[in-house]
């Protein structure tokens, strides 16, 4: 790869040192419908996206990022991760679903800690902030080391820790955590962090423990993650379990289609399922399915069919799942891996075109997140963007420059990543995140944890 040398940055004197600013002048970018504009001059002041315009404005006095060949894009949400899980890249490999979380993830995460959880999360989301991601939603436990990783770090999180077992939720594992979670977003009402609440699964918890959660949920008004249907052995068990219903039928007679969902993977769902799906929707349901492609390949499981979830009128997002199932958190690579996926299931090359898939990938998983402010560039928007060099080789010549970015760009072409109007990526260097220590404690942890099993 040739030295970028079309990068410049010129730094002028501001009148107010305090004043976050930068201009990206003659860009090109996304418009609110996906569609290609430019080359334009966006100006981002504190938070919010100022102004886009032909022309710079004349009075203004700040940072200037110009480059030539560069695309201006939102930033990516992963709308399903769960983000410490870079501890255990590599761990359990080769086994299908059940096996891999019985055998090896369940052992190893209960000798887990908030401090290890801590590494691990900040390591997941220098990935993250590395493929262009400035937002995610996540299902893990220790969440206080999790809190303080998103809070030092400065990207969005929607954070929650998933009920296993039987009980009520009051009597869950899971109920600090979330407790903990609701605090913090009371207590700091400017921070980028929201609570969540999440069913790990059907097949792991009890009807007891799925009721009592969904009361809370209605009580609090907190959306909630599931996963849903991974594995044809989990939805035919399902329905043995449940009278002959599927998980997502099962679910629905629980009234869980009253709160807001986010569903993943969505693998194995027959034909009433999607009908269920799209009366719900009909009837005012707000559900987003997490399409995880690399994650649901690589333990074999299959592949959601996205088309007939859209056609039900499910809102598509993208995610990562955690990375010692995928095994990293590439969210270029995942969208990458989704629209080839899904041109060959539907047998239709048109569908999750280049605008569709960028779609699904910012704001599809903002308005899975319950922020549907995020997610496209327009004045007045939450600055959350990533800035792509397509002036290399491999991304020559432009004849679709967005094209280009999703089917022929790697992630090294990321060269900036700003959530909230800052700057915490660009060109390799981490803002907010000690990348070498960070990467250290997580080899010392790991390692640890698997030698005493």
């Amino acid at each position: 790869m040739r030295p970028r040398a079309s990068l410049a940055c010129v730094s002028y004197p501001k009148k107010n040192e305090d004043q976050k600013t930068m201009l990206f002048k003659d860009i090109l970018y996304v418009d609110q419908n996906f569609q290609l504009q430019g080359p334009a001059c966006i100006v981002v002041e504190g938070d919010k996206i100022k102004s886009i315009g032909a022309e710079a404005p004349q009075d203004y006095q700040g940072e200037v990022y110009q480059a030539k060949q560069a695309l201006l894009l939102p930033a990516f949400v992963d709308a399903h991760c769960h983000i410490p899980m870079t501890l255990l890249r590599g761990y359990g490999e080769g086994l299908p679903l059940q096996r891999w979380l019985t055998e090896r993830i369940f052992p190893f995460e209960a000798k887990l800690t908030d401090e290890d959880c801590y590494w691990g999360a900040l390591l997941g989301i220098a990935e993250l902030l590395a493929s262009g991601c400035g937002s995610f939603s996540d299902m893990y436990m220790h969440e206080a080391g999790i809190i303080r990783a998103v809070e030092e770090a400065g990207i969005r999180a929607n954070l929650s820790n998933a009920v296993v077992g039987d009980g009520t939720f009051q009597e869950n594992s899971a109920y600090p955590d979330t407790q903990l979670l609701i605090q913090h977003q009371k207590a700091n009402p400017q921070s980028l962090i929201k609570a969540e609440l999440a069913l790990h699964a059907e097949y792991t918890s009890t009807e007891e423990a799925a009721r009592s959660l969904l009361e809370f949920a209605q009580d609090q008004g907190l959306r909630v993650q599931i996963h849903l249907s991974e594995t044809q052995k989990e939805h035919e068990e399902a329905k043995e379990r449940r009278g002959g219903r599927t998980a997502l039928a099962y679910l629905a007679d629980l009234g869980y289609c009253s709160v807001p969902l986010i569903f993943a993977h969505g693998v194995w769902l027959e034909d009433s399922d999607f009908d269920l799906l799209s009366q719900a929707v009909r009837e005012g349901a707000d559900i987003s399915l997490v399409h995880n492609p690399s994650s649901n390949l690589k333990l074999g499981s299959g592949f959601a069919q996205l088309k007939k979830w859209e056609e039900a009128g499910v809102n598509i997002a993208l995610g990562t799942d955690g990375a010692s199932s995928n095994n990293n958190l590439n969210m270029l690579e995942e969208v990458h891996l989704a629209s080839l996926l899904q041109k060959g299931v539907s047998r239709d090359p048109a569908f999750m075109s280049p605008s569709q898939s960028l779609a699904y990938a910012t704001w599809g998983g903002a308005k899975a997140q319950g922020r549907g402010d995020l997610g496209r560039i327009y004045e007045g928007a939450p600055a959350d963007l990533m800035l792509v060099d397509l002036d290399h080789y491999q991304t020559q010549p432009l004849f679709d420059p967005l094209a280009n970015f999703l089917y022929a760009a790697d992630r090294q072409q990321i060269v900036l990543t700003m959530v909230a109007g800052k700057v915490l990526y660009r060109e390799g260097e981490f803002k907010t995140i000690d990348i070498e220590q960070a990467a250290y404690q997580v080899e010392k942890i790991a390692k640890s944890k698997a030698n005493s099993l």
